[in-house]
């Protein structure tokens, strides 16, 4: 993609510093491999086959900046900085890495398989006019609220439900008025509903689920082993 067309410059910020406890490997998260390649290598081969990204900002541990520099395409706009302790605080690190940007997708390398029309799809959507964009799905699970000793305290209509995956797109001067803040939220999507601006959905996919626990890695493997599910850009 070339922003040279005056549309503005879409940035992916890809937070991969998590050490991934609940995954079970000694690895940290996104550098564990899926189908003989590292999650971090996959996420960013979604994100160039989409060509809705000018450039992708890859946050990583101190220690682990050459190793990904090595497993990333050197021939790519791709950039590795040093992420933080927090997810919050890798984020933050790549929007000063990339203070030209006129849109941001910040992207989970965990999320290895999200094809990459999604991808564009949330792109599109901020070219729209649109300056914060999610994709969700619908929420199959009936969904409790519980309290303290684990009593249910109500049944949540799940028609008003969605789960949310990533890309999360935003307008770069939102997201960085979001993170100029220290308001505690899940995800970017939520820093910026504090801010009382909405937050608009598009179609998710289910290829983009979050590689976070072992059995999440042994679903992934056997996707990419060929279960019936075509993934595009993921190698």
């Amino acid at each position: 993609m070339n922003s040279s067309d005056g549309r503005g410059r879409v940035v992916a910020l890809v937070p991969a510093a998590g050490r991934g406890v609940r995954l079970g490997e000694s690895t940290p998260k996104a550098f564990v491999a899926v189908g003989g390649t590292p999650m971090i290598r996959s996420a960013v081969d979604g994100l160039l086959a989409s060509n809705a990204v000018d450039e992708i900002i890859v946050m990583v541990p101190a220690e682990l900046v050459q190793t990904a520099v090595a497993l990333l395409p050197s021939s790519a706009p791709v950039r590795v900085v040093v992420g933080g302790a927090e997810r919050t605080d890798s984020v933050r690190a790549g929007i000063a890495a990339a203070p030209q940007a006129a849109y941001y997708l910040v992207h989970d390398a965990a999320r290895a398989l999200t094809p990459p029309e999604l991808i564009a799809r949330v792109a599109a959507e901020l070219r729209a006019g649109h300056p914060a964009v999610v994709p969700a799905l619908p929420v199959v699970d009936t969904v409790k609220s519980v309290d303290e000793d684990g009593i249910v305290t109500g049944t949540p209509d799940r028609s008003a439900l969605r789960a949310i995956q990533t890309p999360q797109g935003f307008a770069a001067d939102l997201l960085r008025a979001a993170y100029a803040t220290d308001i505690p939220a899940t995800d970017d999507a939520g820093l910026v509903e504090r801010l009382g601006h909405p937050v608009r959905t598009v179609p998710g996919d289910p290829l983009a689920f979050k590689i976070t626990t072992p059995l999440d890695l042994r679903l992934a493997e056997a996707v990419l082993a060929g279960a019936g599910f075509p993934v595009a850009g993921v190698r």
